[in-house]
């Protein structure tokens, strides 16, 4: 599929001058980066939007501009969400149910990156269970407010490259624990979540789709130390210069969240449902050794029936049938 966009276009050279007043989209994680940047460029354009976060008060700080740029009819709404908590799930969820309005457009956003050790009020393994089973009982406890043509978007990485999902032993229960394994893990899930929620929806006129942003510094990155980081940034040029590449640049973060309005709003339903991408592109499936941060999908992360046996994991795992 041809596109006009790339890696350095922003959310405003995405949307441009289009109208989605009449809109109403679910983006969660508001509190900072991508999010806020997400939830603007559509309230912008007239989008009525609900952004999840953790912390209310945070997210009102980081939402001023997100109403200040508010147009043709363009609204933020807050709502509490804990990604990290099942009862807060399913109380943002009842709370969306309950007030019954549909959503043409649910962004996956919220998630946390190489953390220490740790669990999830439930029990789950903190990156898995915040980025991956967080949004798996959430979004699918709201499916019903998805009228056709509405799009499901879920906020990825290349970091999936870092790991397969591990069915057998998703809370590091016997394994090692790694944060980048355990990141990895959790953002491959998120891929197949997309493609097992596009497959079973489609039908319904429903789409669903996974990205991956780009490096952007922002606050995800906080458990990721300054030595850390530079040790990787070398390794990472190295890569590309094997490849014959220019070395890395940051992203934006309007450039970041540049790739969640493109493929919720602007892309074909056809062309990205299913499907991975990133820098407003649809990804090819690559295998083989490859920098992490040049293009392309593991085929494990886009595997159907990897993503059905995910789903019936996760539905045992969370104890509830979609």
């Amino acid at each position: 599929m041809t596109t006009a966009f790339g890696n350095t276009s922003t959310t405003d050279d995405v949307l441009g001058d289009i109208d989605l007043s009449g809109k109403r989209v679910l983006v969660t994680g508001v509190s900072a980066g991508l999010g806020v940047e997400t939830a603007r460029s559509l309230a912008a354009r007239g989008a009525k939007v609900v952004g999840a976060a953790r912390d209310l008060k945070k997210a009102e700080r980081a939402t001023a501009q997100v109403l200040a740029d508010a147009a043709n009819g363009g609204e933020l709404d807050l709502i509490e969400l804990d990604l990290a908590s099942l009862a807060s799930v399913h109380a943002c969820a009842d709370a969306l149910v309950a007030e019954g309005k549909p959503f043409d457009l649910v962004i996956a956003n919220a998630g946390v990156m190489a953390s220490p050790f740790g669990h999830t009020t439930d029990g789950f393994e903190t990156q898995f269970g915040t980025n991956h089973l967080g949004h798996f009982v959430l979004v699918n406890s709201i499916a019903s407010l998805m009228a056709p043509g509405s799009r499901l978007v879920n906020v990825a990485s290349s970091g999936h490259r870092f790991a397969d999902v591990d069915l057998k032993d998703p809370n590091f229960e016997h394994t090692p624990y790694d944060p980048f394994v355990a990141y990895g893990r959790s953002k491959t899930a998120n891929i197949l979540f997309a493609v097992e929620f596009d497959r079973r929806h489609k039908d319904r006129g429903i789409r669903a789709t996974a990205l991956h942003p780009g490096g952007i510094l922002t606050e995800l990155g906080r458990h990721v130390g300054d030595n850390q980081l530079e040790q990787m940034i070398q390794q990472i040029n190295a890569d590309l210069a094997a490849e014959g590449k220019p070395p890395y640049r940051w992203k934006t973060i309007p450039q970041g969240a540049a790739t969640s309005v493109w493929a919720g709003v602007i892309a074909p339903a056809e062309a990205v449902g299913g499907h991975y991408c990133e820098d407003c592109q649809v990804s090819e499936v690559t295998d083989g050794h490859i920098s992490p941060v040049s293009p392309g999908v593991r085929p494990y992360a886009v595997d159907p029936e990897n993503a059905k046996a995910l789903w019936a994991k996760s539905e045992e795992m969370v104890g509830e049938r979609f």
